[in-house]
């Protein structure tokens, strides 16, 4: 198994601080960096102007929201801003997605409000619709009972094939996971640990129902916590080698393939302590070339 690490970034309207963050994780080594997304939150950037602005300063990691806002987003528009960024970038960009979230919020700002049932059945449409528009088909054209599109001309293509990972938690989510995205991204301890086994037991199975290999879908967590010498104080708080406990374990047991850090703490010091400290480590003991 192959591990990647890398960090989650608040889009916070500090750009020069943000850039900072990207280097030194770009410098240690790490390979990710996420973006949360929420537009209607007046202190933040927009993420997808974001990533293309960090894109063209960074020339390793791999970027991607995390997760994009669907109900404000339109998929054909995401489809698009998508695959303009992994060209500009060189073929550094996957797309994280979520059904939605904080529903007032986006209602304010002109979305729909959906059932959660309904932001499924939206999300199933929208990912249907980006594998159209990156696909070779040179006409697109998709009528649902949320998204439509009629005879679309989609370009450019993306510059490789980007992964459509999802951040999901309930079982229909999970059934979703398996059957259509290439990740799942949950925020863990958001999701409680003891949790985890299940999950991941309902995406594998509807993995195989749909004909997949469930080992082709990877599990990336955002982790919460604070690196600190000294006792251990909590999951994932506590010293470096708490950490690569906590997060081997993880991949040994459940199948995790990449952890993206969100830090308490001085978030600068984190990074460099997770890039040097606990990063290396997990590498080693997967296997995986650093």
């Amino acid at each position: 198994m192959s591990v990647e690490c890398g960090i989650f970034l608040v889009p916070e309207a500090d750009p020069e601080a943000l850039l900072e963050q990207v280097l030194a994780a770009e410098r240690g080594g790490l390979e990710l960096i996420g973006i949360q997304d929420h537009p209607y939150q007046r202190r933040f950037l927009d993420t997808f102007a974001l990533l293309a602005w960090l894109a063209a300063r960074s020339e390793r990691v791999r970027l991607f929201p995390d997760v994009a806002n669907l109900p404000l987003r339109h998929p054909a528009m995401l489809a698009k801003a998508a695959a303009s960024i992994d060209v500009l970038s060189g073929g550094r960009f996957e797309l994280g997605i979520g059904a939605g979230a904080f529903w007032e919020a986006i209602e304010a700002m002109g979305g729909r409000r959906l059932s959660g049932p309904e932001s499924v059945d939206a999300l199933e449409e929208a990912i249907a619709i980006l594998r159209a528009c990156w696909s070779a088909d040179r006409s697109v054209s998709f009528a649902g009972a949320h998204y439509r599109v009629g005879g679309m001309k989609f370009g450019p293509a993306p510059a490789h094939d980007i992964g459509i990972w999802l951040g999901a938690y309930g079982p229909r989510m999970m059934r979703v996971v398996g059957r259509l995205a290439d990740g799942w991204l949950p925020s863990l301890p958001r999701l409680p640990l003891e949790e985890i086994p299940a999950r991941v037991r309902m995406i594998e199975e509807a993995a195989e129902r749909a004909g997949r290999d469930p080992r082709a879908i990877r599990r990336i967590a955002n982790v919460n916590g604070v690196i600190a010498d000294g006792p251990v104080e909590g999951w994932l708080r506590g010293p470096a080698e708490h950490w690569v406990a906590e997060l081997g374990a993880l991949a040994t047991d459940h199948g995790f393939d990449g952890f993206v850090l969100w830090s308490d703490g001085d978030v600068t010091e984190q990074i460099g302590r997770f890039a040097a400290e606990v990063a290396p480590a997990l590498r080693s003991a997967s296997g995986t070339p650093g």
